[in-house]
């Protein structure tokens, strides 16, 4: 008996779990009130110049991000007024958990649930209401390195892991990629190859151009801007970046 109740409460758990999960999947694309979205600084390298590029950021840092996502939203017919509305979190001061290195579903799921865990548990003195979308942004010194980790989105618990330059030279990119991955939030999918070439034309700005290249812009989640069959740059900023007809039906700005 004592075994079937463990059972059932397990069962119940998860699908309490999974119910909560669902509604806030689906809460997050009906468009009815602003998605707010809270950015939470790391220092990802430990150095005392990305603590002092972290101390030196303001809302208005990410205001390009509201832009963006007001301007395509309404080329859709998406009559919200501020779809999206970036506030800035304490800092943390711990990394997240890193993910697995091979492909297998058991190693995802586990560490999916490990980084929703250390997300509920570094956000919980937060002050304010808990946001819809937590974004935490793992800054690194662009003198230490020049590439970062890949970022990611996850659509399970509205958390994505962004890992950017802290350079004011480079804040304008940075925007691109943190906008990029939380779109991956609300159910937008990856356009582009393993060569990280957009794919066509789900992954192109303006697919029925002639020529086809160089395209002017990129689609957010193309990634990047096809000049040519095999060269693509990055955009330098969401002003070169627009969200094309299938990302807009994943995220449901349309049908």
């Amino acid at each position: 008996m004592f075994e079937l109740l463990r059972k059932f409460s397990l069962l119940m758990i998860l699908f309490v779990v999974g119910m909560g999960t669902y509604l806030s999947m689906s809460n997050s694309t009906d468009w009815r009130e602003p998605l707010w979205v809270q950015v939470y600084p790391i220092n990802g390298d430990g150095r005392e110049s990305t603590e002092k590029y972290m101390g030196r950021l303001e809302k208005d840092d990410f205001k390009s991000i509201e832009l963006f996502m007001l301007n395509e939203a309404e080329k859709f017919g998406v009559s919200i007024k501020k779809p999206v509305k970036v506030v800035m979190g304490r800092p943390i001061s711990e990394l997240p958990p890193e993910p697995p290195r091979s492909a297998n579903p058991f190693s995802i799921g586990y560490w999916s649930l490990k980084l929703r865990w250390w997300a509920n548990d570094v956000t919980d003195d937060q002050p304010g209401p808990k946001p819809d979308i937590r974004l935490f942004l793992v800054y690194f010194d662009p003198e230490g390195v020049t590439t970062v980790a890949h970022s990611l989105g996850l659509q399970k618990g509205l958390i994505g892991i962004v890992n950017i330059f802290a350079s004011r030279h480079q804040a304008a990119t940075n925007n691109f990629v943190i906008a990029h991955e939380m779109l991956h939030t609300l159910g937008a999918r990856d356009k582009y190859a393993p060569d990280n070439m957009p794919a066509f034309p789900d992954g192109y700005a303006d697919p029925d151009k002639t020529p086809l290249y160089p395209q002017q812009k990129a689609e957010i989640m193309g990634g990047r801007i096809p000049l040519s069959q095999a060269e693509a740059v990055i955009p330098r900023s969401l002003r070169q970046v627009v969200v094309g007809a299938t990302t807009a039906k994943e995220i449901r700005w349309i049908e």
